[in-house]
């Protein structure tokens, strides 16, 4: 059969992932000619063969490519025919520059093929920075596409000549591996202590070793970002180490020396463990067996674990006699992962005893991804180091749309053809380190994605540094109410067009009628949404105060409930209040004096968890629901609290019960779990209703609050158990840090289909 000439396209993650030399290795075991080179939009293939060996080629291509690649789309067109020789992989082409771009690998955790080269190699005996075309730094390195070593921050490091041909040899793992060194070639880690520095790794190894083991705390430049370390075992070095980084209560990750250890430490079913031994290798929640340092986990049951992704954690594993080691990203609370060396020098030299670090840049920071995993569904609660920026494929156009996201937890999203890309975790815009980030990394992946926005969607809340960002881009502009962006965010990562049904529990929104959303029951599509149901209001005394101050959120239940006379109940939560501050914030509500009203799940956690005195003062966002689900420690009951539906539903009997059960001093978790199923009642009885009404059977849960396993557990399995369809996150977090795909989604189907009343544009 006469041969002929084919170009295929191959789209999706396929650079930064070792795909060329796979592609190469394909086309020479089949005797194929031709060649593939990179492009920005994909790789591109030209083959010389007839139509059923093409098809082999494209099926071997799809069903064995690399563990981290990902193929979207593979196109094939036959063209005028060229006569090949060989087959090759050429460089780069930048002369065929589309709108369309490939997708930039994440970080890939080092393979073990690179961890056994590091003891027979003899130019990579040891070498911290080895990495093949299968794993090592990808996102956090690139400047531009298409990924080649001169766009990486690997452009200073020119390869040895044994490297040089490592890279040309089509028969070598490293074959156009761009970030390929050696320790003659490579970066090289250094140990700074005061005046002292420390270059030989050998020495810096055990320099570091003996520090960590005498209780000594190390600032450690990581893969995308600086992290903390010292050893989890030792109380007071854990204790300094939170002094250094102001950080009172939040639980700090641990690095476990391999997954069985892990698991002497924690219980770790199949779902979690293949979290934990992904490519991505983000941090876990999991359930404590044996517990560590007590100021590791801050009085939870829970610890957030990790196992080795970097060649250097590894290494240091070797030496030390540690088991574990607290790992937590180097930053002051509510700034951004530091990951520049002189910073971390000047911020930490005095407070801590070392720091290593590296002479290679990290271009795009990335604190550590965090994950749990309910139901066997893995979710995120950060998506960032293994996940970002690989995108969101979506079955509309989006392309050229910006959103920017909401204040906590932020991430931004950018619109490409009808991918969504979101960037990073870029924190809480609170600060001007934050926002500095956030709009760093806008002018990154616009330049990165080749990007250019021609309309911007935002929050609705006008008062949102990402809101004021997005008026000032002088372009079309939609505010997307909130809790419509959760929604359409589920709906978006699940490919939904609607209608739904969406359950949305969260801390604070802006709603349509000026008030605080939050625990929310909508209907609707990308379009819109009918509010059909939402937890009754109640005053916040105080604003944003509440969330740091859970307890003034409980003084405004128990004051809806019984008046002044809740001042009589004999609970341990009222007595220790502060009597002459408890009736100031009575007068704050009788006055309507900065008091809003919010109809938010999350300060109804927030409120139960300070009655039952777990959580009255947080030291960070989210710790007394936090609290409140811990304080279950596995405990199992059906049994539940009655409340009012309707239109509002009410939880003042909700309330008085839970009294009831304090003052016949029913145990903690025995309440805690009564309340969540009480939720889980509310959800399930409400969905009814609107199926009922509206004849919609799926539906989407989004939101903060259902980070909570326990809710989200039950939550899922009630639905179901009442032939409900549904859907929940697995691609991005159910927290604000979806917010920013949801917005694109409303605001691409807005744009392209039709306008409406919830639209603000101008």
């Amino acid at each position: 059969m006469q041969r002929k000439t084919y170009n295929i396209r191959i789209t999706g993650l396929v650079q930064g992932v070792g795909f060329r030399p796979f592609v190469y290795r394909i086309a020479k075991k089949l005797n194929l000619c031709g060649n593939v080179d990179n492009r920005n939009d994909g790789v591109f293939v030209k083959l010389n063969g007839n139509p059923e060996e093409i098809e082999e080629f494209v099926n071997q291509v799809r069903n064995l490519a690399p563990e981290a690649a990902v193929i979207e789309k593979i196109d094939v067109k036959e063209n005028s025919f060229v006569n090949f020789n060989d087959f090759r992989i050429v460089k780069s082409d930048n002369n065929h520059i589309t709108d369309e771009i490939t997708e930039i690998s994440p970080d890939i955790a080092v393979c073990e093929a690179c961890l056994e080269d590091m003891k027979i190699q003899k130019h990579r005996i040891n070498y911290p920075f080895i990495n093949c075309t299968n794993c090592g730094p990808r996102f956090t390195i690139i400047k531009e596409l298409p990924y080649d070593r001169k766009n990486t921050t690997m452009s200073p490091f020119d390869m040895c000549d044994k490297c040089s041909q490592e890279y040309k040899d089509v028969a070598d793992r490293r074959f156009h591996a761009q970030p390929v060194a050696c320790n003659h070639c490579g970066p090289h880690y250094s140990f700074v202590s005061g005046n002292k520095k420390i270059e030989d790794l050998n020495l810096l190894l055990e320099t570091a070793s003996a520090l960590i083991e005498a209780g000594g705390t190390i600032a450690l430049k990581g893969m995308g970002g600086y992290t903390l370390v010292c050893d989890a075992g030792n109380e007071n070095a854990v204790a300094k180490l939170r002094n250094s980084k102001h950080r009172d209560g939040k639980p700090l990750a641990v690095l476990f020396r391999h997954i069985n250890i892990l698991k002497k430490y924690a219980y770790v079913n199949r779902s979690e463990e293949a979290l934990l031994t992904s490519w991505r290798r983000p941090i876990v929640i999991l359930k404590t067996k044996k517990s560590l340092a007590k100021s590791v986990s801050a009085g939870f049951s829970t610890v957030g674990a990790l196992l080795p992704y970097m060649p250097f954690h590894y290494l240091l594993f070797e030496k030390t006699k540690c088991d574990a080691l607290v790992f937590t990203s180097a930053n002051i609370a509510g700034e951004p992962i530091i990951i520049e060396n002189e910073k971390a020098v000047e911020l930490f030299n005095n407070k801590i005893e070392a720091i290593i670090t590296y002479n290679r840049e990290i271009y795009n920071r990335a604190d550590d991804s965090l994950a749990f995993a309910v139901n066997g569904i893995p979710r995120l609660i950060r998506r960032s180091r293994g996940y970002a920026p690989s995108p969101v494929r979506l079955g509309f156009d989006v392309d050229g749309i910006l959103a920017t996201g909401a204040e906590l937890v932020n991430t931004f999203c950018i619109g490409r053809t009808s991918q969504a890309i979101l960037s990073q975790h870029i924190g809480d815009l609170k600060n001007a380190e934050t926002l500095d980030f956030f709009e760093e990394s806008i002018s990154r992946y616009k330049k990165l994605f080749k990007f250019s926005p021609k309309a911007v969607a935002c929050d609705f809340h006008p008062d949102y540094l990402s809101t004021q960002y997005a008026r000032e881009q002088n372009l079309p502009t939609l505010k997307i109410q909130h809790h419509h962006a959760h929604m359409a965010a589920c709906m978006a990562e699940n490919r939904l067009a609607g209608p739904v049904i969406g359950i949305i529990f969260d801390g604070t929104g802006l709603g349509t009628d000026g008030n605080i959303w939050g625990g929310e029951f909508f209907s609707g599509d990308f379009s819109n949404f009918k509010r059909h149901s939402h937890f009754d209001y109640i005053p916040l005394p105080g604003g944003d105060k509440v969330t740091k101050e859970p307890w003034r959120t409980a003084v405004s239940y128990l004051y809806s409930v019984f008046g002044k006379e809740f001042f009589n109940l004999k609970i341990p939560f009222v007595e220790n209040l502060n009597p002459e501050k408890t009736e100031f914030i009575i007068s704050m509500i009788d006055k309507k004096v900065n008091s809003p009203l919010s109809s938010s799940a999350g300060r109804l956690f927030d409120a139960v968890s300070a009655i039952l005195n777990i959580c009255t003062v947080s030291s960070f966002h989210a710790e007394a629901p936090m609290r409140l689900e811990d304080a279950i420690s596995n405990f199992e009951t059906t049994e539940y609290y009655n409340f009012s539906t309707g239109k509002t539903l009410d939880f003042k009997c909700t309330v008085k019960e839970i009294v009831d059960d304090i003052k016949k001093n029913i145990e903690t978790r025995i309440i805690s779990a009564k309340f969540h199923n009480t939720i889980v009642r509310v959800s399930v009885n409400t969905a009814i209703t609107i199926r009922k009404e509206t004849g919609i059977n799926k539906v989407v849960l989004s939101g903060g609050t259902f980070q909570n396993g326990y809710l989200c557990k039950a939550t899922e399995q009630k639905l179901k158990q009442e032939g409900f369809e549904v859907f929940v996150h697995q691609k991005v977090p159910s927290n604000d840090a979806g917010i920013s795909l949801g917005q694109l989604a409303v605001a691409a189907y807005r744009l392209n289909v039709k306008n409406d009343n919830n639209d603000e544009i101008g």
